[in-house]
């Protein structure tokens, strides 16, 4: 196969989560510039129809569900519902997530924030893995891509405390590993990647205090773009990363390389 030919999407159907905005809706774009259908699922209704007009614009078919990924009966629906509009999944960007509310310190931590961000970040990635996945072994070819964050890796209190979203993408970088193993002689594989500071909705970019202590934090001394994330994104969807599994990609400007 030629080189390029390997990052071809043609025929493929993307399901993507967190896609009104960020880097999920890079995600969708992405897909469907490499030749992919993509359903699109989130809870900010608007901001799926933004995506989904992209996706249309590169002539490719999309489909919008409402989705709160931390009610597994609403991801098992939406699951559903994308298998029936287009007949198959063959990737899937398990992305949607939530930040802490505030930088708290543990024990100023209240338990309803901590459930609601591990909520989505944690039993969402379960749950939407889940779903999928029963579509997928049947099939014996996959790829599941989840977004986890470099503060997976290590602690985020050098710059600010994030207790509840450090552990569950923590959490999410070892459930890669052990997805990766557990489907990789099913055909299936399982990737993370682990984001440093884009311009998504996740962070306060109209502080310029934050801006700074983000870019001067970072090696390369910006934060990057969320358009950024499509090489990634298309490479751990192709055929390209066929003989990867259970890693994680982190794409930081250099971050957890000090």
């Amino acid at each position: 196969m030629d080189v390029l030919e390997q990052f071809a999407l043609d025929g493929k159907v993307a399901l993507v989560t967190g896609a009104a905005s960020g880097l999920g809706a890079q995600y969708a774009a992405a897909m469907a510039e490499a030749g992919a259908d993509v359903a699109c699922l989130d809870v900010d209704e608007a901001g799926m129809r933004e995506t989904a007009n992209v996706v249309e614009a590169q002539g490719r078919r999309a489909l919008t569900v409402r989705c709160d990924v931390s009610d597994e009966q609403q991801v098992a629906d939406a699951v559903a519902a994308a298998v029936d509009r287009f007949g198959r999944l063959d990737i899937v960007f398990n992305n949607a997530g939530v930040a802490d509310a505030e930088p708290l310190l543990v024990h100023e931590y209240d338990t309803p924030e901590w459930r609601r961000v591990l909520g989505v970040n944690l039993d969402g990635v379960f749950f939407v893995a889940r779903e999928t996945l029963k579509v997928m072994v049947p099939r014996r070819s996959g790829k599941q891509i989840i977004t986890a964050s470099m503060w997976g890796l290590t602690g985020s209190s050098s710059l600010f405390p994030a207790p509840a979203y450090v552990a569950a993408k923590g959490a999410v970088v070892n459930l890669t590993r052990e997805l990766g193993l557990e489907y990789a002689r099913h055909g299936i594989q399982v990737n993370a990647i682990c984001p440093g500071f884009f311009r998504t909705r996740l962070g306060d970019f109209h502080d310029e205090q934050v801006l700074a202590a983000m870019s001067d934090f970072t090696p390369m001394g910006r934060i990057a773009e969320a358009e950024e994330i499509k090489g990634p994104a298309l490479f751990l969807a192709s055929a390209a990363s066929d003989f990867m599994t259970g890693q994680t990609l982190v794409v930081d400007g250099g971050c957890m390389a000090k």
